[in-house]
């Protein structure tokens, strides 16, 4: 009798169902959300398992490598299909979930999702470790000159070495101001340091990876947007085809169509956030500040066809395909003529 398993992961437990070929529940249970309990509980099934279906989360990729190392057929689903599915449940509950992914999974209606690297993930993590740290410094700057504008002290346009000496001069000779900014300029000052230090090794990782070197070769591709590029897609034999690159990140129109009713909405937005944002300011700076390449006319003329909001996006879809052409090809970007499209 084949099986199929539905996990509902949570961080300290995870809800298992069991459901036959015929669409029976043989089992339902709570584990430990480790591999090493799961693939336990597993071997003392009855039967041969078909199937065991995670919904992609934070901690679905380690399990998932975990089961898959123990032998067992492991998929992940894609969470917004999974979600919708979902939905049609009135109530929800961990056993209901796994419930829910053991049947999509025994109907065979869910999208499975690449389950990246280890090196992909670290990649990943040193980027979100990045992006974190710039945000707290960021928004430590924005709470000081809130502070000081409740007193008319106004901070204005200044660079980023030259801020922690304007907040001094500004709270200057106010005792309660002066203790209330130093430790936030002490605070900004260490986060200053480690963002500094986390871009010396960002930068390290991309010059040392040859893929990311070639992906650099295109005007407005910087390390950040490189490593991101290849953390996000890992695999790029895992696409038939580079124009399905542009879907797979959500910059194509999404579209609602019902009887008369046909409408072409904004983009899907679907897929990776970070990698989808990446590409977007990759061709903003190729529009702005990018050197002239047969890439930026296309896009300045089809600003003028369609107005900026659009090329942009379109720009930023056409780069991503042809990044992915560079990977797969071994090639480096040609700024002096566009690729022959036969």
């Amino acid at each position: 009798m084949k099986l199929f398993i539905g996990l509902d992961v949570s961080l300290a437990k995870t809800a298992v169902c069991v459901v036959s070929e015929h669409g029976q529940i043989v089992k339902e249970a709570e584990t430990e959300s480790e591999p090493e309990a799961l693939a336990h509980w597993l071997d003392e099934l009855d039967g041969s398992i078909a199937a065991i279906g995670l919904e992609a989360g934070p901690l679905s990729q380690w399990l998932h490598r975990g089961l898959t190392e123990a032998g067992l057929e492991a998929v992940l689903m894609e969470t917004r299909q999974v979600k919708g599915a979902l939905k049609a449940m009135p109530i929800k509950t961990d056993r209901r979930d796994a419930e829910g992914i053991a049947r999509l999974l025994h109907l065979g209606w869910f999208r499975p999702v690449h389950c990246k690297s280890v090196s992909a993930q670290e990649t990943r993590a040193v980027l979100g470790a990045r992006k974190a740290i710039q945000q707290n410094m960021i928004a430590l700057e924005m709470s000081v000159r809130g502070l000081l504008r409740n007193f008319g002290l106004k901070v204005g346009a200044i660079s980023r070495g030259k801020f922690e000496t304007r907040i001094r001069e500004l709270a200057d000779g106010n005792p309660m101001l002066e203790a209330a900014t130093e430790p936030m300029l002490r605070a900004r000052a260490s986060l200053r340091q480690e963002l500094a230090d986390l871009e010396k090794c960002v930068r390290r990782l991309a010059w040392d990876d040859p893929v990311c070197q070639r992906l650099m070769s295109m005007p407005g591709i910087g390390v950040v947007v490189a490593l991101t590029f290849r953390a996000a897609v890992d695999d790029p034999a895992r696409f038939r085809s580079s124009k399905r690159v542009g879907p797979w990140v959500g910059l194509t129109p999404s579209r609602n169509q019902s009887g008369e009713r046909d409408v072409s909405g904004g983009i899907t937005k679907a897929g990776d956030v970070n990698l989808r944002r990446a590409l977007c300011q990759a061709a903003t700076v190729m529009m702005n500040r990018g050197r002239s390449t047969w890439l930026r006319t296309w896009g300045a003329q089809l600003v003028q066809r369609r107005g900026r909001k659009v090329a942009m996006v379109a720009l930023a879809r056409r780069i991503a395909v042809i990044l992915h052409r560079i990977w797969v090809d071994g090639t480096t970007f040609q700024s002096d003529a566009a690729p022959n499209p036969a």
